[in-house]
């Protein structure tokens, strides 16, 4: 959300319905905000162009698709610098099974969410990709058994008025 940007009830309300059905026409999100059609439309356009609403996606289930194996990788550096860490990231951008990936604080230099099909896809990215890194010193991983909860990027929205 942009700093400062304020959010009315029927802001909120919108952020909320895209959030579960980000396919919704704005007829049918009409009905759950209680404003017209073309209301809905501008006040979605004016998210978008604010950059309240990033983009929309499709959340498709990892597990169906083959991808049954997660694993939470903490990764830290060799040594520092702009060059290095510009490098891991570029090394980054280049592997798929890489879901997502922070710079944190902390113990680590770098949280990696890596989904992969199974051990053995695991250990191969592993141990041919990210261990042969030469500004990798060090790696830890663990492996997800269960998820127990996972929002998926959404977001709890207030507005102005703190309501959700």
């Amino acid at each position: 959300m942009m700093h400062g940007m304020i959010l009315d009830s029927f802001d909120v309300a919108i952020l909320v319905a895209l959030q579960k059905d980000g396919a919704m026409t704005n007829a049918a999100l009409s009905e759950v905000v209680n404003l017209s059609a073309s209301q809905c439309s501008r006040r979605r356009a004016a998210l978008e162009q604010a950059g309240v609403i990033e983009g929309y996606t499709a959340r498709l289930s990892a597990t169906r698709l083959g991808y049954g194996m997660r694993a939470i990788v903490r990764v830290n550096l060799s040594s520092h610098g702009q060059t290095k860490e510009t490098d891991f990231a570029r090394f980054l951008t280049r592997y798929p099974q890489i879901r997502s990936a922070f710079s944190v604080s902390g113990d680590a230099d770098y949280i990696l969410d890596i989904r992969v099909r199974d051990l053995d896809e695991f250990a191969e990215f592993l141990h041919r990709q990210l261990l042969p890194n030469p500004h990798v010193s060090q790696v830890r991983s663990e492996i997800v058994l269960r998820t127990l909860k996972d929002e998926g990027g959404v977001l709890p929205v207030q507005g102005a008025a703190g309501a959700s």
